[in-house]
């Protein structure tokens, strides 16, 4: 769904690791790693990630963006809860257009009601 939204960017590339995310920014060549925050206790975890990373790479920086205040309480939970209870109009205030049906397709699905914890 990442990539889909952000295929008109031609400079942006979606990309899966599995390992510390230190290793992953050196075998790509890239030195920031970019972290959107959403709340204070984002910030907290954020902050602990960060000098966790810094002390395992101290050239890799890492770049905070604060959510806008509109989004700021949008969260995975948030989005399969009111995909599963609201619907495609309701779920359309808080993601993008091309996300709504698959979103809508995974949380009301033909298995067990999604979990929202």
């Amino acid at each position: 769904m990442t990539r889909t939204i952000l295929a008109p960017f031609p400079n942006v590339s979606v990309e899966s690791f599995e390992g510390l995310t230190v290793q992953f920014v050196r075998k790509i060549g890239a030195r920031v790693i970019l972290r959107g925050l959403r709340t204070l206790s984002d910030m907290e975890y954020e902050f602990g990630m960060t000098l966790t990373n810094h002390r395992l790479d101290p050239e890799v920086e890492t770049v905070f963006l604060m959510a806008g205040a509109e989004y700021s309480h949008v969260s995975s939970t948030l989005v399969k809860q009111v995909a599963y209870f609201g619907g495609s109009e309701e779920l359309r205030k808080f993601v993008p257009e091309p996300l709504v049906a698959p979103i809508l397709a995974k949380v009301q699905g033909p298995s067990d009601p999604p979990r929202f914890d």
